[in-house]
C-alpha cells in the first residue's frame, strides 16, 4: 500500500491532480494475540511495530522482538510480531484494549493508572548544543517527503550534536511518526541516548514518556508542549524545548542541561 494517493481536485476553477496522505487502520498483533489497532500511514511498517513495542513497555530490548511479518487485507494492514515468551507474559499480565485515532495517544486505556508509566529519572547527561537543534530543524524539511506531497504528515528526527538529522520518519499521526524513527534507531543498532528527537508537533504527555522511555533525554518540538507534558519532563529529567523555529525556542523543562543561550 502506497503512503499517498493521487485524485483530481476542483481549484481556482480548475480540475488538477492532487495527492493526497494515506491513513488506513494498522493492527498489532503479538504472537498471535491482538493488542491494538491505529490509523496510520502505511509505510515503514517494520520500524512502527519496533518503535511501539519498545516506548510503550511491551518489549524491554529489541532482540526480544525475533519477527515482524506485514499482513495486507482489505480492511488495513496486521503487523504479527513475535515476541520473547517474558515479554508476552508481561503483556497479557497487563492488557490493554486500544483503539487509537491518528492524534490520539492514550484513547482505550483501562484505568488511570495505566496512563502515566513507571519510569526511573534519566540520569544527568552533558549538555546539549541549541545550535545543533536548529541545524536540524533548518534540515527537516527537506527529508519530510509525504509532506511535501500532501501537507498532511508530521515528521520526527535524531539529531546528533553536530546538528545532523537522520531516521527522519513520516506519518499522518505525530505518536506515530515519532514511533517509526525510534523503532528505526533500534532496527540499526543505534544507540541516540547522547542524541535529540525533534518532532514537527506539539509535545504531548506520552511523547515525552516514550522518549524517556528509550533514555532519550531531549526532545523538542515546533509547536508547544503540555502543561503535562512539561511536568513529566521534570520529572523525568529530560530537556524539553517548544517553538523550535529558525534561530529561537523555548526552554520548559531541563534548562541544566542544555547549552545555554548567550545573553
Amino acid at each position: 500500500m502506497k503512503a499517498t494517493q493521487r485524485r483530481t481536485v476542483w481549484r481556482d476553477g480548475a480540475s488538477r491532480p492532487d495527492d493526497l496522505a494515506e491513513e488506513t487502520p494498522v493492527a498489532f498483533e503479538y504472537n498471535g494475540i491482538s493488542h491494538a489497532v491505529m490509523l496510520a500511514t502505511p509505510a515503514d511498517l517494520e520500524d512502527f511495530a519496533v518503535g511501539f513495542s519498545l516506548s510503550e513497555g511491551i518489549v524491554a530490548r529489541r532482540q526480544d522482538i525475533f519477527d515482524i511479518a506485514v499482513n495486507e487485507a482489505a480492511a488495513g494492514i496486521t503487523l504479527q510480531i513475535e515476541i520473547a515468551g517474558d515479554a508476552f507474559a508481561r503483556l497479557k499480565a497487563h492488557r490493554r484494549s486500544l483503539a487509537g485515532r491518528t492524534g490520539c495517544g492514550l484513547c482505550g486505556v483501562e484505568s488511570l493508572d495505566q496512563v502515566q508509566r513507571e519510569l526511573s529519572p534519566l540520569p544527568a547527561s552533558n549538555p546539549f548544543p541549541l545550535t545543533a537543534l536548529h541545524a536540524g530543524m533548518r534540515s527537516l524539511p527537506a527529508q519530510q517527503l509525504v509532506q511535501q506531497a500532501t501537507g498532511a504528515t508530521h515528521a520526527a528526527g535524531r539529531v546528533g550534536r553536530d546538528g545532523a538529522i537522520s531516521h527522519v520518519r513520516e506519518d499522518v499521526g505525530r505518536h506515530n511518526a515519532l514511533d517509526k524513527t525510534l523503532g528505526a534507531l533500534a532496527r540499526d543498532g543505534i544507540d541516540a541516548r547522547g542524541d535529540a528527537l525533534i518532532i514537527t508537533s506539539r509535545a504531548s504527555f506520552e511523547m515525552v514518556q516514550k522518549a524517556a522511555a528509550l533514555g532519550i533525554a531531549t526532545l523538542a518540538a515546533v509547536s508547544a508542549p503540555t502543561a503535562a507534558a512539561v511536568r513529566l519532563a521534570d520529572r523525568l529529567n529530560l530537556s524539553l524545548i517548544g517553538f523550535l523555529r529558525q534561530e529561537s525556542c523555548v526552554t520548559y523543562s531541563g534548562c541544566g542541561v542544555l547549552e545555554k543561550l548567550k545573553a
